[in-house]
């Protein structure tokens, strides 16, 4: 009966042949190494079955300190070195131990009660040392696609939380790897270490380079934010699922690396890492990164920017030019024609520009070509980048005279002076007058050789007798201005002409006296960060709590998710003697008090912006619900106000602008596109000789979506109409803003008829609708073939009744009498031709020079087009400029005709653009087949070719496409048999 006896202790021996005894518990054996707590890991196949076998945490530190030690085994294993069992571990640590410790490793020990405030246990970062290295990066990245891949089995109804769980671990680890400036630096010195051949260390770069370049890790990673609830994660992981966070760790990391002692074989690691992370969908992200760590910090040469990012020549064209665009938005904004003399700034500039450069040729032949590019010589941009890069060039007297001779022979090309925007050929005319200046300095005989050749006679006769009046205007100038540097009084051009005495040709000529030279760049150049990253890397999230006094702090109560309650005390009032002089408030006097828990009164109530400056802090503030509510509710009425008080508008315009473009919707702020679009308007409206370039800019570059770009437009178009005249309203008050109130005539694009009898004046404003230019172009439209309508129903017999009948009965009862020609001020048209047209076909023509061209997607192409349509209307005729509008907007829908083809929307846009040319050049129809006799036929022969194959009897676009199509067929039928007849000598009937 002994064996039935409970015993006291046990003691377990030796495995024995014996049987075991009946009632006696058997369990499974121990592992060795689980058993014998302080038995030392001493090979390489102990790892890899102590990790087989559910460690506990004291053995995991151990094996981990194993596989961390610098001296190999004695079998002359390194754990970082490529091969087969390393790979064997690497993936026993992702796969089995990562999901199990993770967290537990990022609490720490018991042991880590020393360590400083804030940074990471020290068992984490031995985890994470383990895993920095090609095969461990190449390793995590394959588990997260396997649970990626492992959560759709079964189907979208089935979801397993394991999987999820797993996925966040992991992707938590992903991000706390690779976090820090210094992380890769840290994983390709540990890839590489101890491998003695070098053909293998450049395969391991590679490869590194391969993973981190590829757009690999931020897709899978935004793929598994998919799959996982995105709210349990926290903020500092989800960065790695952000192609623009991304791109910026990757520049950021290559800069430290490069800033280190590095020798030729790390460096050219480094550069070829920046080489390949070009493929990234955010390369001038990522060299904006680059130019301010090693270019623009105090401390660093030219020198290892130069070796770094001109590596490889393919890239350099490209690097080039979003340094010089970086350095004039940066530096070199505020510069104006005016301004002539001596900048400091812009001789910082020249010298980094002239340090870039150095004496590569290739680089200088970069530069050359950069002056007289079809893009334009900082097209867009003041005339501060294009003074710097000429000061650059000039230090070199054969560059210069190069430079010289190209613009030269440019600016008198006859292709390019009738289909070059007129903006591009402004910056051509400044870089050629800068140039010019020069060259006379340097060496005023070979200036002289070089006017004194047939060549630039011919190029001013091209210029004088080009049918454009902007083009003629430029060639005078640069006659005149050439010859007064080499000829006497005497024998000096003047076409005594008031163009040429006029304040903006005197800036032009005033140009040749522009002398800039390369100085110190110290005052454009930023400090050195303070922090260190390579030796404390910063801790992250959760990280961060998990402090040395965690272990000996007291368990906290759980935080409950409810509001807090209100504290009430009461207050003894028997004393107060002036109790019957207090007046009691109404019921529901304090709107705050209207709900009826008072617990969710705010009290605390933010107040709105008053600063331009406060504004701007709102936007920023992307985390609080009110900041955000209030900023985008004010920023109309703010910014009209403040538009003529001082320069706070104007000199943070391009930021506010910035915020306004790229702000995001994260709260469902009820009208939140409208007040935004608003808020877009009253910045153009009040600064548009700068803002209107800018934005027109932005909707062809930057890294915006295709509804915000759309919003860009929508602000251009609404803009332009508000300048032209449309801001009287008789219900606007001298203390009402027009932000608030639209002027009478465009409230009848977005007004109902019973909207207008049942509400208010002030409170009638519909939202403005996402396709505001559509209806705009509509009403456009509308009037252009309203006439044409009546005709032919007068008539009553022919063609025109039968391609206009659908029309005639859908706008018989809405259309009105035609407005007279509105006459604004030539200041007005001016600036819509100058601040609004000029750079959206300018930067049109750019754009559709690239590869894959944004601007020709058909939704997009069909709101550009209109936009024009409406910015040409909205100048009107009286613009002085409308002849080059005309030839410019005609040459360019030529153009793009092919690409609208196919698409009804685009190609209603392309007849929009067109309808709206032909109304505003009414008055004049005679010139146009004079002066554009080919673009007119082409356009009648096309149009004809578009109204026989598009079906209109179904109604709906295709019909509105075939009555603007006949609409505009017998605009241009009239003009050329009315142009026929003056040819012929008989206008019978035409009168």
């Amino acid at each position: 009966m002994d064996e039935l006896l409970t015993p006291v202790s046990t003691t377990y021996l030796k495995a024995r042949n014996d049987p075991e005894l009946l009632l006696t518990e058997v369990k499974p054996s121990a592992p060795t190494h689980i058993i014998e707590r302080n038995r030392a890991v001493a090979s390489v196949d102990d790892v890899l079955d102590i990790l087989k076998n559910q460690p506990d945490y004291d053995t995991l530190i151990a094996v981990l300190k194993f596989l961390t030690s610098r001296k190999p085994a004695t079998d002359g294993f390194r754990f970082h070195v490529p091969g087969p069992k390393s790979a064997g571990i690497v993936s026993l640590l992702v796969s089995e131990i990562a999901p199990n410790y993770w967290t537990l490793l990022l609490e720490g020990s018991a042991d880590d009660a020393t360590d400083p405030e804030g940074s990471r246990p020290p068992d984490a970062e031995l985890f994470l040392s383990c895993l920095r290295s090609v095969t461990g990066l190449n390793a995590t990245i394959a588990q997260i696609k396997a649970l990626i891949q492992e959560s759709r089995v079964g189907g979208n109804d089935v979801k397993r939380s394991d999987v999820s769980l797993n996925l966040k671990i992991l992707l938590d680890l992903l991000a706390t790897m690779l976090q820090g400036d210094d992380s890769v630096h840290d994983i390709w010195t540990s890839s590489t270490n101890g491998i003695p051949s070098v053909p293998m260390k450049k395969a391991q770069s590679q490869k590194l380079g391969s993973l981190l370049t590829n757009g690999q890790i931020a897709s899978i990673s935004a793929e598994a934010l998919t799959v996982i609830e995105i709210d349990g994660v926290r903020p500092e992981t989800q960065w790695v699922a952000d192609g623009v966070e991304y791109s910026k760790w990757v520049g950021r990391n290559i800069t430290e690396w490069a800033k280190r002692q590095v020798n030729d074989e790390e460096l050219s690691s480094c550069s070829d890492l920046f080489q390949r992370s070009l493929s990234l969908n955010y390369a001038e992200t990522l060299i904006k990164v680059v130019i301010d760590g090693l270019l623009l910090t105090k401390g660093n040469s030219c020198s290892i920017f130069v070796q770094v990012a001109f590596s490889q020549p393919r890239n350099s064209k490209k690097i080039i030019n979003i340094l010089l665009h970086y350095l004039s938005g940066k530096f070199l904004a505020h510069l104006t024609l005016d301004d002539i003399s001596s900048n400091e700034t812009v001789s910082a500039v020249a010298a980094l520009i002239q340090g870039v450069v150095m004496d590569d040729e290739a680089r200088k032949n970069l530069l050359i070509d950069w002056c007289a590019s079809s893009s334009g010589a900082g097209l867009g941009e003041g005339i501060g980048i294009r003074r710097a890069v000429m000061a650059a060039l000039a230090q070199d007297r054969e560059v210069i005279t190069t430079a010289l001779a190209k613009s030269l022979a440019q600016f008198g090309d006859e292709l390019y002076i009738k289909h070059a925007a007129m903006l591009q050929q402004n910056v051509h005319t400044e870089v050629l007058l800068l140039a010019a200046g020069y060259v006379y300095r340097i060496s005023p005989i070979k200036l002289t050789m070089l006017l004194r050749t047939g060549s630039y006679l011919s190029t001013i006769s091209n210029r004088i007798g080009a049918t454009q009046m902007r083009a003629r205007f430029l060639g005078m100038v640069v006659g005149e201005s050439l010859s007064a540097l080499i000829d006497n009084k005497e024998k000096k051009l003047d076409f005594h002409m008031e163009e040429t005495d006029s304040d903006e040709a005197q800036q032009l000529k005033n140009l040749t006296k522009v002398s800039d030279k390369p100085g110190s760049t110290d005052s454009i150049l930023s400090e050195k960060q303070t922090q260190s990253i390579s030796q404390h890397r910063k801790p992250i999230g959760t990280i961060s709590k998990f402090t040395a006094k965690k272990s000996k702090s007291k368990p906290k109560p759980p935080i409950t998710t409810g509001k807090p309650k209100a504290i009430i005390q009461e207050i003894d009032s028997s004393g107060d003697e002036d109790e019957d002089d207090l007046v009691p408030y109404t019921k529901d006097s304090d709107p705050e008090d209207s709900d009826d828990d008072a617990t969710l009164v705010q009290r605390n109530k933010i107040k709105a912006p008053v600063y331009i400056r406060d504004l701007i802090t709102y936007f920023r503030d992307s985390e609080s619900y009110d900041k955000q509510k209030l900023a985008i509710q004010e920023a109309p009425v703010l910014i009209r106000r403040k538009a003529n008080y001082g320069t706070e508008v104007s000199s943070h315009a391009i930021e506010l602008a910035g915020l306004l473009v790229g702000l995001q919707d994260k709260f469902e702020i009820d009208n939140f596109n409208d007040l935004r679009l608003q808020g877009m308007i009253s910045l153009v409206v009040s600064q548009p000789k700068m803002m209107a370039p800018w934005f027109a800019r932005t909707f062809f570059e930057g890294d915006y979506s295709l509804s915000q770009r759309t919003s860009v437009l929508i602000t251009l178009g609404l803009s332009s109409r508000e300048l032209a005249g449309f801001e009287v309203s008789k219900h606007q008050s001298a203390a009402s803003f027009p932000s608030k109130q639209l002027p009478e005539k465009m409230e009848q694009l977005y007004l109902e008829s019973s909207d207008k009898q049942k509400t208010s004046p002030a409170s009638r404003l519909k939202a403005l609708p996402s396709n505001a230019i559509d209806s705009i172009a509509q009403s456009l439209t509308s009037t252009f073939l309203a006439p044409l309508a009546a005709e032919a129903a007068d008539a009553n017999t022919g063609p025109d009744v039968l391609k206009l009948q659908s029309f005639t009965a859908r706008y018989k009862s809405t259309t009105k009498a035609k407005p007279r020609v509105r006459a604004i001020p030539n200041t007005t048209a001016a600036l819509l031709a100058t601040s609004f047209f000029s750079p959206l076909t300018a930067h049109f023509q750019v754009a559709l020079r690239s590869s894959q061209p944004l601007i020709l997607n058909p939704a997009l192409l069909a709101l550009y087009l209109q936009t024009l349509g409406i910015v040409i209307h909205a100048a009107g005729p009286s613009t002085l400029s409308l002849p080059q509008l005309t030839s410019e907007l005609w040459d360019l829908l030529l153009g793009v005709r092919v690409h609208v083809l196919g698409d009804v929307g685009a190609l209603k846009g392309w007849l929009v653009a067109m309808a709206s040319l032909l109304e505003v050049n009414g008055g004049d129809m005679q010139r146009l087949c004079q002066t554009q006799g080919r673009e007119v036929m082409e356009t009648r022969e096309w149009v004809a070719v578009v109204f026989e194959r598009t079906r209109g009897e179904d109604g709906g676009e295709e019909n509105e496409v075939k009555m603007l199509a006949a609409g505009v067929l017998i605009r241009i039928g009239e003009a050329i048999e009315k142009y026929q007849a003056l040819l012929m000598g008989d206008m019978i009937g035409f009168t």
